[in-house]
């Protein structure tokens, strides 16, 4: 989770908070993919896809609220979604998601190949490792999020709409 807003600052719901959990819903569906049913899967993809939808959508509010000029309004607004959405896509669900997936798939075929362990020994060691892997991967492909943004979509933006890093 982030550092904690400065005092008097206000608390950002969605990256201040415990909500901010749900966006990794599904890197812990992802872990336990191989133990549970599809849905669940496609359940905690569905948890954290209503968070990123949810945070862009705040975002997008909050953009609209802030005094200014009536006239860079609606530009401010959809630049605030649009950052905020692509982002959290990015970096909440798709990459983190997709490196655990491939964590857990490589991680159960060695096992497979270089033991003879049990099947459900086999299970429960990859979504350990799954589970011990999320918070190693959080802040580096945060970072490169970001990166990515500022290389590309984030040029596109007006100068006076620019967000900061998410």
């Amino acid at each position: 989770m982030s550092e904690p807003p400065p005092r008097g600052a206000e608390r950002d719901l969605y990256r201040d908070t415990w909500v901010r959990y749900l966006g990794y819903a599904n890197e812990v569906g992802e872990a336990f993919r191989s133990m549970v049913p599809a849905a669940v899967v496609w359940l905690s993809y569905g948890v954290s896809s209503s968070y990123v939808l949810a945070d862009a959508i705040d975002k997008g509010k909050k953009a609209g609220e802030a005094p200014s000029p009536e006239a860079g309004r609606s530009t401010r607004v959809t630049v605030a979604v649009v950052d905020t959405f692509v982002w959290q896509a990015l970096a909440s669900v798709a990459i983190p998601g997709f490196t655990i997936n491939r964590v857990c798939a490589a991680s159960l075929y060695v096992l497979g190949a270089a033991t003879r362990w049990p099947l459900a020994a086999r299970k429960w060691t990859t979504t350990a490792l799954g589970l011990l892997v999320i918070p190693v991967i959080i802040h580096p492909i945060d970072r490169s999020v970001d990166f990515l943004l500022d290389s590309s979509l984030r040029k596109l933006y007006p100068s006076s709409e620019k967000p900061s890093s998410s």
